[in-house]
């Protein structure tokens, strides 16, 4: 539903998607708008209908999300990538899969195994990885799936 929400507004407001991952109890979206004064818009209504949506069908009362979405700013290519590197990992990070592969509520398998996925327009910094659309996807697997020696630090901190 979330996705299918994220296509019609796709429709209504200039926007681009690198990155996602719809996560059970929040959402990530690495996205790209025409104009920044669009980006509360198309949050506010994404999120208001997807949430009219699921307490209708769970009959429910009261605020669904517990505060407004945050935005962070990317500011340089370069960073593109790190930010879906860490958007995408996240259902490894929370225990849910063991294998990225087997998730599929994020942009992860568009880009490492070139499943369609109509929300997602490539990250930039992705399509440099290669010319050849295989190796391309061997690397960001790789770049992907490398452990980092911070992220347990950060885990473990952060009690994930």
């Amino acid at each position: 539903v979330y996705k299918k929400l994220i296509k019609n507004y796709k429709k209504k407001f200039i926007f681009d998607i690198f990155h996602y991952c719809l996560m059970p109890n929040h959402t990530h979206i690495l996205l790209r708008v025409s104009k920044g004064d669009e980006l509360p818009r198309i949050m506010q209504r994404i999120n208001q209908f997807y949430a009219d949506h699921y307490k209708k069908r769970y009959k429910l009362v009261g605020n669904l999300y517990q505060g407004r979405y945050k935005s962070l700013f990317v500011g340089n290519d370069e960073y593109l990538l790190e930010c879906g590197r860490y958007i995408e990992r996240n259902p490894l990070r929370a225990g849910i899969v063991t294998d990225l592969s087997d998730y599929h509520f994020s942009s992860y398998n568009f880009y490492a195994d070139g499943r369609k996925d109509d929300i997602v327009t490539p990250d930039p910094c992705y399509l440099e990885l290669s010319n050849d659309p295989k190796e391309r996807m061997r690397l960001y697997r790789e770049y992907i799936l490398q452990k980092r020696p911070y992220e347990a630090i950060i885990d473990k901190a952060l009690k994930i």
